[in-house]
């Protein structure tokens, strides 16, 4: 449509107005668009050509090629960086005490970002993201010191052997110790200038991560679901604690959750109230061996002399740090000093397998192999819809979590093509959960050219009205990564686009990427950042751990670099209008494992996204779509009566044109946007 509603509205009274709009409308109604007549006869219009976009279908999504991502240049703070439909807003380091020290995850609480670290966490005032400040950096070890908030309350995970109950940094050097923390610890964050740690709840294998319950029929407490991976500890530190197999003892620490209830008017008395075992009757799953790449390398290894041990089934090569800390302790042992000699080195090969056995053995010797997993490794809670992923080492389970205390497994599914169930993430809409593998422990490299595209990817599945799962497809973040990057899929959370499954995600050094998986079948990567390794000549742990949406933020928990945050770029893919529905949303907190449904407020954000979307699927004719967009511009820049007449004809004007689309549930949420407009 060219005609100057502008004009005319502005020389004429609101019956006027809508007098000569109800007769634009009779006169598309009579010849069929607004474009009918030749241009010549048409007048200019106001701003802006309203048929003219740069709308594609994610069909026809067009990467930068030859992909940046590869062949970046090595660095720590200098590192190569390669960016596409994001913008970069800020870089910051970490502060003194934590640089060099493993950067976790994430909550967000008001204007506060809040980043764990294997010493401790961080408070980082993100009110400007360009410029994030830091508000208190808390020295509390322990890995890996996973983060959630609930109102004033703070949890952090911990479930290495040296982290201690009153967070000092000399670590436990004991193998039995009444210092040792392992499990949640509890602060009072409501000065958040100055966390007050108030208490703690011991766990038998530690909190590797953990998930916060917020029940809507329970407004006295909130509930925890705790993850450990760790071998079990001895029952002289923690009374209570078994490895034994269920057949022998019931009580078991093995083959369990825990579920923690935390009164919020006293969360000292925080306490597990359910340890539901939802692994039982679980077979073993199906597994995939070594890749090519990771058989030469091993091989090679080998005849270098480098340490080797087996970790979960597969041989690894133990990383130089931890092999220097073992050498270390036999030179202790025996009463020694300085460097360890050959036959420490000796020692350490032949005692090597009970070593890894006794610190991150899963299973006893004599546990039968058909046995499925013991374990989860993350649990996303949706108490929207009732339900929760876990993500739980040989499979991908769905949780019934009506009752927050107990929590049943309605489903569960394995692939041959996952080594490590890691994550979960649902959709919006609750009928489909995307699951991440976390295959070689994320402190390898899984992204080289050759290593297969549905091993360390996400498997993406639908779920139908009977909360039965079936597999769509794999996405895997699609440049490939170096030796020197250890890189795989890690964690992430949806962005809240208005109808669409967009999801950002971290993959270790392989940096991040956000794609649409609205179409399970068929995932297209949208935007993407990287940097080049930490180092050019070996491994070394960088990248990002997670990174998640929060108020139009992207934020970033970079492992080696401290905190990114980004903001998204408009492109063919994802519009303008469709990321200001999407920074519509707002919280006042966030745990992504506690995942929240997204509502979007009518907005004329809103509104214009429809109509993009709309466009990008051929929902309407570009005539109707140019006609509505320019309707909206008229509304927008009105007020009053005027707007809310205008908003309700064009509503109208829609409803009665749109009987031939082909999605209708999208022109009647675009029908809906513009009716509730025009009611206020």
């Amino acid at each position: 449509m060219n005609y100057d509603y502008q004009r005319t509205f502005s020389t004429a009274g609101t019956a006027g107005a809508s007098l000569h709009y109800l007769w634009l409308l009779l006169l598309v109604a009579a010849f069929g668009t607004y474009s009918c007549a030749p241009t010549s006869q048409m007048e200019s219009p106001p701003s802006g050509d309203y048929s003219s976009t740069d709308i594609k279908p994610l069909s026809e999504a067009a990467p930068p090629t030859p992909d940046p991502r590869v062949g970046l240049e090595a660095g720590l703070f200098d590192a190569g960086e390669a960016i596409w439909n994001l913008e970069m807003l800020s870089q910051t380091p970490p502060p003194e005490d934590f640089i060099g020290v493993t950067n976790s995850d994430l909550a967000f609480k008001d204007n506060y970002a809040i980043q764990g670290n294997y010493n401790g966490f961080m408070v980082w005032d993100i009110s400007d993201p360009s410029s994030p400040e830091l508000v208190v950096d808390f020295v509390c070890p322990a890995s890996q010191s996973d983060v959630s908030v609930y109102g004033d309350l703070l949890f952090v995970s911990g479930e290495g052997f040296g982290g201690r109950l009153d967070c000092g940094t000399e670590g436990v050097d004991k193998t039995v110790s009444e210092e040792r923390l392992r499990g949640i610890r509890i602060f009072d964050i409501s000065d958040i200038k100055n966390p007050e740690y108030v208490s703690n709840v011991q766990t038998c294998r530690g909190s590797h991560t953990h998930s916060v319950l917020d029940d809507p029929k329970d407004e006295e407490n909130v509930y925890v679901y705790v993850s450990g991976s760790a071998p079990v500890r001895p029952e002289e530190e923690l009374p209570g604690c078994t490895s034994a197999m269920p057949e022998e003892d019931p009580n078991t620490a093995l083959f369990r959750i825990e579920v923690i209830k935390v009164p919020l008017d006293h969360p000292e008395q925080a306490a597990i109230v359910n340890s539901p075992r939802i692994f039982d009757e679980l077979d073993a799953p199906p597994t995939h061996g070594m890749s090519p790449e990771d058989l030469a390398e091993i091989k090679q290894a080998e005849e270098e002399g480098a340490f080797v041990a087996e970790f979960a089934g597969q041989p690894r090569i133990l990383p130089p740090g931890m092999v220097r800390a073992m050498l270390n302790e036999i030179v202790s042992a025996r009463g020694g000093s300085g460097e360890p000699t050959a036959s420490d080195s000796a020692a350490l090969r032949e005692k090597l397998p009970e070593i890894m056995e006794e610190r991150f053995g899963i299973r006893n010797e004599d546990e039968p192999e058909e046995r499925g997993p013991n374990q989860c490794h993350d649990i996303t809670l949706y108490p929207e819809i009732g339900l929760a992923g876990g993500a739980c080492e040989g499979y991908g389970l769905l949780l019934d979590i009506e009752d927050p205390a107990n929590p049943m497994r309605v489903d569960a599914v394995a692939d041959s093509n996952f080594a490590y169930w890691h994550s979960a993430t649902f959709n919006n809409e609750g009928d489909k959960v995307l699951f991440t593998d976390e295959w070689g422990g994320g402190a390898q490299p899984k992204c080289r050219e050759n290593d297969p595209k549905e091993w360390g990817a996400n498997a993406i599945f639908t779920i139908d009205e009977n909360n039965e799962m079936e597999f769509k497809s794999y996405f895997k973040m699609p440049a490939p990564q170096t030796e020197q990057e250890n890189c795989v899929a890690h964690n992430g959370s949806l962005i809240p686009v208005p109808d669409r499954d967009i999801m950002v995600q971290s993959w270790y050094q392989g940096g991040i990427s956000v794609f649409d998986w609205t179409d399970p079948e068929n995932p297209v990567e949208i935007a993407y950042h990287d940097r080049g390794p930490v180092d050019s000549t070996r491994m070394q742990m960088g990248g990002s751990w997670s990174v998640y949406w929060y108020n139009g933020a992207i934020v970033n928990s970079e492992i080696a670099r401290g905190l990114d945050i980004f903001e998204l770029k408009p492109s063919p893919y994802l519009t303008e209008n469709e990321i200001a529905a999407a920074n519509t949303v707002r919280f006042e907190q966030l745990n992504p494992q506690g995942q929240p449904k997204y509502d979007w407020p009518a907005t004329f954000a809103l509104a214009k996204a429809y109509l993009d979307q709309l466009e990008r699927g051929e929902g309407l004719s570009m005539d109707r779509i140019t006609a509505a967009r320019r309707g909206l511009s008229e509304a927008e820049s009105a007020s009053g009566d005027e707007r809310q007449e205008i908003l309700a004809d064009l509503a109208d004007e829609v409803a009665n044109n749109a009987g031939n689309s082909a999605r209708q549930e999208k022109v009647q949420k675009l029908i809906s946007t513009m009716r509730e407009l025009a009611s206020r």
